[in-house]
């Protein structure tokens, strides 16, 4: 019996063990710290599947962010909605994804200083009479990504339930609908419109801008409540930006400078 004990006793040591070496942060063979974020890889420039690689802005802001401070990461496409669920769950460290800050988020997730500015715009055909976001009260069909800003100004617009909304996983698709027919407009983040219009002019797509009706949006990257990671990242944010590393990959998939005074601003 000790013996069978004692072998009892090994085991439960052994498991032991192996659950604490589990989580969502990693150690690396180099004893350094990977942390795994995650992203919805289907939103260009900022993040997107390459032959089987997640690659865009945010991924490459990530992991100059990640240099700065000391860490690894590993980028883990899992959609949209699944990211919340993730950092719900704290089997992730981070959610990178173009996600706006905003107050109702706040409540549940802690959020980095901000890293980009953006607002909405409207992506129409040529020749279409949309013309502001007034425009899209007169009955229009309006096609947005599900539980993103953009659905949000669109209902602020049109009302919560308004069967002219049309929902979708990702701005992918929201913008097939709109190549379809099946949609007016799509309402998403200007970079992504802006970026999908430059990329694809057969489609004969413009970008209507209305600042009056959509607000100025930051992004930040997401935690889960009560993150540790905050402080450190929040200081490796600031110097990327300041060592000037964040405007060489801004200029690199934006082909533009960046206002970075405005980021300081808001931090």
């Amino acid at each position: 019996m000790k013996k069978l004990k004692l072998v009892s006793t090994v085991f439960m040591v052994a498991f032991l063990l192996i659950l604490s070496a589990c989580g969502t942060s990693k150690t690396g063979g180099d004893g350094g710290k990977t942390l795994r974020v995650v992203t919805d890889a289907a939103y260009a420039p900022f993040e997107y599947q390459d032959k089987g690689e997640v690659v865009g802005f945010d991924i490459d802001f990530i992991n100059a962010v990640a240099k700065e401070a000391g860490v690894k990461v590993k980028v883990e496409h899992v959609g949209w909605d699944p990211l919340f669920v993730e950092l719900d769950k704290k089997t992730a460290d981070l959610g990178i994804s173009a996600i706006t800050i905003n107050d109702e988020r706040k409540q549940s997730y802690d959020f980095t200083v901000p890293y980009f500015l953006s607002t909405n715009k409207i992506l129409v055909p040529e020749g279409s009479d949309i013309k502001s976001a007034a425009d899209l009260k007169n009955g229009k069909t309006v096609a947005v990504q599900n539980a993103t800003t953009g659905q949000e100004a669109v209902e602020g617009l049109l009302g919560k339930n308004n069967e002219k909304i049309k929902k979708f996983e990702n701005n992918n698709l929201a913008i097939l609908e709109l190549k379809s027919g099946g949609a007016d407009a799509v309402v998403a983040d200007n970079t992504v419109v802006e970026e999908y219009v430059k990329n694809n002019p057969k489609d004969k797509f413009v970008v209507i801008e209305d600042s009056g009706a959509f607000a100025k949006e930051f992004y930040g990257l997401m935690m889960p409540k009560g993150s540790k990671l905050k402080a450190d990242l929040d200081k490796a944010i600031k110097e990327v930006i300041d060592n000037g590393t964040y405007a060489k990959i801004y200029k690199k998939w934006f082909k533009v400078e960046p206002d970075t005074q405005i980021l300081k601003d808001q931090q």
